[in-house]
């Protein structure tokens, strides 16, 4: 978290995955300001990681991607562009508020009872 934070990531939201699923304990996911910025992000983390004795099990990303994934095993990093971010909406996909540009939006509980 310390090197997304040097990094200037933003609206880093960090899920606990913990009961829920079993790829991950948690799952982070940040925003970056352009594709350059995801990838010094990705790069940064991937250092941090290896100076730490922690080798990574998968990234995903090409120098064209707004999105960038790091399995690092017990943790999931997804590092988006704010608007890959939004159409992707991971953050709803887990039950927390949606992601909107720059912002979170609760979701209006649309069910009703049978």
């Amino acid at each position: 978290m310390a090197s997304l934070d040097d990094d200037k990531a933003e609206d880093v939201v960090v899920i606990d995955l913990v009961g829920k699923t079993t790829i991950a304990d948690h799952m982070i996911i940040a925003s970056g300001s352009s594709k350059r910025h995801l990838g010094a992000m990705a790069d940064h983390l991937l250092e941090k990681a290896k100076a730490n004795g922690y080798r990574p099990l998968g990234v995903e990303r090409n120098n064209q991607s707004d999105w960038v994934l790091i399995d690092a095993g017990d943790v999931v990093v997804h590092l988006f562009r704010p608007e890959m971010r939004e159409f992707y909406s991971l953050e709803r996909l887990w039950g927390m508020p949606a992601f909107e540009g720059d912002r979170f939006k609760l979701q209006e509980n649309t069910s009703s009872a049978a």
